[in-house]
């Protein structure tokens, strides 16, 4: 008789670690079995490409070192297809880089809107020409961000989700490029840094608005690359360098530490 109330709870314990074990078993079951049934479809622009990491495959410069190439090695979709290209604007995107997208499509990434906006040659003009010539090309910029650039986006907003109606889209922004008050000596003035910046800031801030308004995740790099921007001491982003195209992007670091993170929480 006294060895009822130990029999009772060892049998207890049992039944309770089996229930707890059939529990939890089914969810990391479908966790699994969910990633690797993923439809991966990875487009955008030239921070999506990987420009500025290095080790490129063709002329769209995309990178093995690029966060859609580094989610797809970590988790191993079902497929992937990297159409993501340097210089891409909307239009290309709606005109060249949508054809792997259908209706078993599950996931898509994209940044996008910084061509459109003229950023290449506006970082340009502030290199070479001045600072009041920077400052007056940033607000030509800021101008069509505000007034022409949503009206972009919306279309290829829309044209994603025509061709991937059960795709989770995530929309990637930009970084902000310079540590204000940090470690550059030389180059353009604290004025057009602010400038270039403000113009980051604002695009980030009409992107995130178009992609809501579409049922999109943004993902908003910026905090990421906090304390790693140009003028930083641990620099995520190139300044003006060899060869000139990696110009004012991502390096490999800035790729896994700065976009990859961001994307890899929201997907």
């Amino acid at each position: 008789m006294r060895t009822a109330r130990p029999l009772r709870l060892l049998l207890g314990f049992l039944v309770a670690t089996t229930v707890a074990l059939l529990g939890t078993a089914p969810a990391q079951a479908t966790d699994s079995a969910a990633t690797a049934a993923e439809r991966y479809v990875a487009l955008g622009d030239s921070y999506s490409s990987g420009v500025g990491a290095g080790s490129y495959d063709g002329d769209c410069k995309r990178s093995s070192n690029a966060y859609p190439v580094l989610w797809k090695n970590a988790h191993d979709p079902a497929s992937f297809s990297f159409t993501a290209c340097s210089g891409a604007r909307t239009g290309d995107v709606i005109n060249n880089q949508l054809g792997p997208l259908d209706s078993a499509t599950t996931l898509v990434s994209l940044s996008i809107g910084g061509n459109d906006a003229g950023f290449a040659d506006a970082m340009m003009t502030c290199v070479l020409q001045g600072e009041s010539a920077c400052v007056d090309r940033i607000n030509q910029a800021r101008t069509y961000i505000q007034g022409t650039l949503p009206g972009r986006l919306d279309a290829a907003y829309d044209a994603i989700s025509s061709r991937a109606p059960n795709a989770e889209v995530v929309v990637l922004g930009y970084p902000r490029m310079y540590q204000l008050n940090g470690g550059c000596w030389f180059g353009i003035s604290e004025r057009s840094r602010a400038a270039i910046n403000g113009a980051a800031d604002l695009l980030s801030d009409v992107t995130a608005k178009r992609a809501a308004d579409h049922g999109f995740a943004y993902g908003d790099v910026r905090p990421a690359f906090a304390g790693h921007e140009i003028c930083s001491d641990d620099e995520w982003l190139h300044s003006v360098t060899f060869p000139i195209g990696d110009s004012y992007h991502p390096t490999a670091s800035g790729q896994s530490g700065g976009y990859y993170p961001v994307f890899n929480a929201l997907s």
